[in-house]
């Protein structure tokens, strides 16, 4: 059994030892959990008492009478809602009103149980209010905990690590062992290929410290006048080597400067992962179309290339988190998953939106507009 401690808050003898009687052997089941709650009630007759108790130690729910000798029971309520204790709470009544219903829901109250009730209505009510408090709990202390993220995080985490560490292992040991001989030159397409395989490792690494950082509010922002097009600029110096790899033509159309408030750091994050997408999901001898516009107050950036594009599916999943695009012909590319989610956490922070045009072999645009 699951003890709740429940909170019986009425100046009539008679209510407090109905609701005692009702709840003393009253176990709540639900399919989704291997035990029961069952119930422990405490009984006080004023607010002032109340507060005590709520102050002294752990109470899972309060049963509250509006109409209390001293301060009313909304007065408890609000209390309750001030100092942030964690219980549920339902009035009990016989003066409900609309006013009173309004005034005790915007003061937390979970629901109201009418005087003189039966003990099945009484019953349904606290079952009603058990589901509700456990799902509270369990969903804040998911968010606190976040169990599933940490779960994905270290999935990605190792599975995205294991395959480049593994090959980099192998080319260091042919090259220990000496497997082609004594000449330096023999192992370049070795180094090559691992050089390139603890580029991408420090790439997911950034991403997922990029990502936690982001989700836990703990990033630094430093905010200030910059200029957007010398980000841009130094976001196409660092794709170039990618984009010569695969004869990829940059078509840009960027005015000399366009200063904003922001952190240079996100716009880096932001121009990177546009960049190097359409760099990466392109075609051999591809174009990419990069434009920054400002009109009307609005700054837009887009990125078209002319790549292998997405069906729809494809792309209403793009932004969620851990989520890579996977088919026939995403299969040899390599990526956390976080990227765009990223880069689209960094645009909202702006007030800023972002969409895609994407059609199947025909190729992608991506389209930021800032305020």
């Amino acid at each position: 059994m699951i003890p709740l401690k429940v909170l019986a808050v009425d100046d009539e003898f008679g209510i407090r030892k109905g609701i005692s009687r009702i709840l003393n052997n009253f176990n709540v089941d639900f399919p989704f959990l291997e035990e029961a709650f069952n119930y422990e009630i405490i009984e006080v007759e004023t607010g002032e008492s109340a507060l005590e108790i709520l102050n002294s130690e752990k109470i899972d729910i309060v049963l509250l009478d509006n109409q209390l000798p001293g301060i009313h029971g909304t007065e408890v309520l609000q209390q309750i809602n001030e100092r942030g204790y964690d219980c549920a709470v339902m009035m009990i009544t016989s003066y409900a009103s609309l006013e009173l219903a309004v005034e005790a829901t915007n003061k937390g109250a979970f629901n109201f149980v009418p005087k003189p009730f039966t003990p099945q209505e009484l019953r349904d009510a606290i079952e009603s209010i058990t589901k509700h408090l456990y799902l509270k709990r369990m969903t804040r202390k998911m968010n606190e905990e976040g169990r599933e993220t940490r779960f994905q995080f270290l999935s990605v985490l190792s599975h995205e690590l294991k395959s480049p560490i593994n090959a980099v292992e192998g080319y260091l040991r042919i090259m220990q062992d000496k497997q082609l001989g004594e000449n330096i030159d023999d192992y370049q397409t070795m180094l090559g290929r691992s050089l390139e395989r603890l580029k991408g490792m420090r790439g997911l690494i950034f991403d997922l410290l990029d990502f936690t950082r982001i989700e836990s509010g703990k990033k630094k922002r430093n905010l200030q006048k910059i200029d957007i097009i010398k980000i841009a600029k130094t976001s196409l110096e660092s794709i170039e080597p990618a984009a010569l790899q695969k004869n990829t033509e940059f078509i840009c159309n960027l005015p000399e400067e366009l200063e904003m408030t922001g952190d240079s750091g996100e716009f880096e994050i932001i121009f990177n992962n546009l960049l190097s997408n359409a760099v990466k999901y392109n075609v051999n001898n591809g174009k990419v179309f990069f434009v920054i516009s400002n009109n009307s107050g609005k700054i837009r950036i887009s990125v078209k290339d002319t790549g292998i594009g997405m069906s729809a599916d494809e792309t209403a999943a793009l932004f969620k988190d851990f989520v890579r695009i996977k088919n026939e012909k995403t299969k040899n590319i390599t990526g956390s998953g976080l990227g765009l989610s990223i880069m689209k956490k960094i645009v909202e922070m702006y007030g800023g939106t972002i969409h895609v045009l994407s059609e199947p072999e025909k190729g992608t645009e991506f389209i930021v507009d800032f305020p």
